[in-house]
């Protein structure tokens, strides 16, 4: 099973079949179709943090409820609604376990990633690796300057994989480093993307 972009044991028992059904569904046909099942923003970032990114039974104990609560996060992107999700799961079940905390962070960094380009995002205790979608990256320049200013933490293999060495020993470390490390690759493809608008002017109408 595969809960956004997570890797996780026990699925089936965690989230009820009907869900893990769709997951394995949706995927089979990612892995039929490649980039070609892929339209405009529908493409999905694997996330590996190496940390449980849930909501537990023994928390949100209705199958029904759950599931319905796992759709309504797919859709957020910005902290301020993960934020009131997170208010409102305290207000009606009590306080979060680490492992529903921990999914709320997932659920940000897999949307900076998608605003990065980011289509693998992989995290351990020595530093995270990064694979950009198609193998680039709206901001070359400012990917370089990026690097250059890591002092030697920051290189990029032939394949155009970022590898970020850092001491991330545990799980809330690998969290707070991997979202800062996407949070900063979002900024610079952003203002790549704003650079790149000017040069489309001369296509409007003048």
């Amino acid at each position: 099973g595969n809960l956004l972009g997570d890797e996780q044991s026990g699925h089936i028992r965690e989230v009820g079949f009907e869900l893990y059904q769709s997951m394995l569904e949706e995927t089979i046909e990612a892995l039929k179709g490649g980039d070609l099942g892929e339209t405009g923003d529908q493409w999905s970032p694997q996330i590996q943090l190496g940390t449980p990114v849930i909501l537990p039974e023994a928390y949100i104990t209705d199958l029904q409820v759950r599931l319905g609560l796992y759709r309504r996060l797919s859709s957020l992107s910005a902290r301020d609604e993960i934020d009131a999700f997170g208010m409102e799961l305290v207000d009606r079940f009590g306080p979060m376990p680490a492992e529903v905390e921990h999914l709320l962070d997932v659920v940000e960094i897999k949307a900076l990633c998608r605003v990065s380009g980011i289509a693998q995002l992989d995290a351990g205790p020595k530093g995270a690796t990064v694979v950009f979608r198609k193998g680039k990256f709206a901001n070359p320049d400012g990917l370089v300057r990026f690097i250059s200013a890591s002092k030697g933490l920051v290189k990029v293999l032939p394949d155009m994989k970022l590898v970020f060495r850092s001491d991330w020993a545990s799980a809330p470390a690998r969290l707070k480093g991997a979202r800062g490390l996407v949070q900063e690759l979002a900024r610079l493809a952003e203002s790549g993307n704003a650079a790149a608008k000017p040069g489309q002017n001369p296509k409007a109408k003048g």
